[in-house]
């Protein structure tokens, strides 16, 4: 496994066992669905139990997108969290996105550009510095004595460059560091017993089993339910908690 970079990388076979848990069925984790979420965004459905506390996770339901036919709770799974990835930060996600490039063959350049615009552009990066974020060119292209903060930093960035040139090397760069994931996500599913050439075949699973039971757990009306989602490379199967 790779050393922790930049609060990205995780050791899989560190993650405690009640959040992960190699088993001879495959890989099994908690999972929790709410009506409605109490974290400020007040969202319905579906979180894994390694990101509840994570201000940045919002819970998913079974819904895609027009592009992928997965959802972001199946994102979440196997493209951060078994994919050996923090489940938040933008060098996780960028990582991430290179990893559901691979199952679902989409393409993370729309997803860089949004995340480029609505939070680089403005100085804002989770999970890391600004400055270890950027490349080192931009970096470069800084004045050393300026007191500046990264809205500053990175207005002054756009106003040297132009916002376009920016953007485009703020996506290359994204594509970057999601490159260099993916040898630790090769070596996180292998160390889970997992192959990852079933990871498109595991997404649909995945996503099988949400659609049922965020359907069910929707007509319900069901407040909270808790479980255990066990994944292996032929199917997947949830476990209400007793």
């Amino acid at each position: 496994m790779k050393p922790m970079a930049h609060n990205a990388f995780r050791d899989v076979l560190l993650y405690p066992n009640s959040l992960l848990a190699i088993q001879p069925a495959g890989v099994s984790f908690p999972v929790t669905y709410k009506k409605s979420w109490d974290d400020g965004f007040g969202a319905r459905g579906w979180k894994l139990d390694a990101t509840i506390g994570d201000p940045q996770i919002i819970a998913s339901t079974r819904e895609t997108g027009e592009r992928i036919n997965t959802s972001v709770f199946v994102h979440d799974i196997l493209d951060h969290f078994l994919s050996g990835f923090g489940v938040s930060g933008h060098r996780s996600e960028a990582m991430a996105l290179i990893q559901l490039s691979k199952r679902t063959q989409s393409d993370p350049s729309p997803d860089y550009g949004q995340m480029v615009r609505e939070d680089i552009m403005r100085g804002s990066v989770n999970g890391e510095s600004l400055a270890t974020f950027l490349p080192e060119q931009l970096v470069s292209m800084l004045p050393a004595d300026a007191n500046m903060n990264d809205k500053e930093a990175m207005s002054f960035l756009m106003h040297t460059i132009g916002e376009q040139r920016l953007c485009e090397m703020l996506v290359a760069r994204f594509f970057d560091l999601g490159r260099t994931g993916e040898q630790h996500a090769t070596d996180s599913w292998s160390a889970l017993g997992l192959n990852p050439q079933d990871r498109t075949a595991m997404g649909l699973s995945l996503q099988e089993l949400l659609e049922s039971i965020d359907r069910e757990a929707e007509e319900v009306g069901v407040d909270k339910l808790e479980g255990r989602i066990t994944l292996s490379h032929k199917d997947a199967t949830f476990y209400p908690s007793q």
